[in-house]
């Protein structure tokens, strides 16, 4: 699975791509919205999940890669997730700091919600922490809308002021 864009690729995860995205999940700074930075392991379970996702449903979070170099610089993709009682696709997406702040983000966002629509999804969400603005400012110029504030359990820990975003296809 390949997606392409004007500056970067997204391709599959393996195993291999451990080191690389220790660099954003085991960062406090990156992580600051999540329970905790992850350990070595825990990104390796992460990758994992991912891996199970393709085989499942033909997607999940991939490879960000820039097209210059090849060089891996976070992960985007669609995941399901639980929001309250219903089951969504859901864009997420994380980069390496140093490539933060140049639209990579939305670019890889963009492509992913352009898959979910030549898939036949007929939405798409994605939902952060009510203040992570640089992810909700990703969320709004993907063309997503605000929809609510909820409750949502993340790595076993009741998280409140989750916002969700939608986007019908």
């Amino acid at each position: 699975m390949m997606l392409e864009t004007e500056r970067l690729f997204l391709r599959e995860m393996t195993l291999e791509d451990t080191d690389t995205l220790v660099l954003v999940m085991s960062d406090p700074e990156s992580m600051k919205f999540y329970p905790h930075p992850f350990s070595r392991e825990e990104v390796e379970k992460w990758i994992k999940w991912n891996l199970d996702n393709y085989k499942k449903y033909g997607f999940g979070l991939w490879a960000v890669c820039l097209k210059e170099n090849g060089e891996m610089i976070g992960d985007c993709g669609i995941t399901m997730q639980q929001v309250e009682k219903d089951l969504f696709p859901e864009i997420g997406y994380h980069l390496r700091k140093e490539f933060r702040g140049k639209g990579y983000a939305t670019e890889a966002a963009k492509a992913c919600a352009e898959f979910a629509k030549k898939c036949g999804m007929k939405k798409i969400i994605s939902y952060m922490k009510s203040d992570n603005l640089p992810s909700r400012h990703v969320a709004e110029r993907n063309g997503m809308k605000f929809v609510k504030a909820f409750t949502k359990t993340v790595m076993g820990k009741v998280v409140e002021d989750e916002v969700l975003y939608m986007k019908e296809l």
